[in-house]
């Protein structure tokens, strides 16, 4: 069984903060590099965050940040537990969205984020609500 399952999500007000995990299931989650997308209403899926595979080679873009969430932010991943994390500080209302975990066999993570590359595997998502 290959699987993924995100939980974090919740309503929290502007400049709070949420982690969100991406539990992984039925492979190792080490070996594929990892992204976090979000869709928000009536707006088209779009990459958040992505980490790459660790494997030292300098040919491959090893971590990815949306512009608009650089320095609030931040995603991890550890190989313990199979999980990923997306760290989200200093919340804003247009944070407001579904956000789905994926994970794909690529080392270009910045091409993971911003191109639509079909997945190894995707989250069923968790609700993010920013509100006053």
């Amino acid at each position: 069984q290959f699987q993924l399952v995100e939980s974090g999500g919740g309503l929290v007000q502007p400049g709070e903060s949420l982690r969100l995990s991406c539990a992984a299931s039925g492979f190792i989650l080490a070996e594929y590099a990892i992204g976090w997308f979000r869709q928000a209403p009536g707006k088209e899926r779009e990459g958040v965050s992505c980490i790459g595979i660790s494997d030292g080679s300098d040919t491959h873009d090893m971590l990815y940040y949306k512009d608009s969430v650089k320095g609030r932010f931040t995603i991890s991943k550890n190989g313990g537990n199979n999980t990923a994390y997306l760290q989200m500080n200093s919340l804003k209302p247009e944070d407001t969205a579904v956000y789905y975990c994926a994970v794909l066999k690529i080392f270009n993570v910045h091409s993971m984020c911003i191109m639509r590359y079909e997945m190894d595997s995707w989250g069923k998502g968790t609700l993010v609500i920013v509100s006053p």
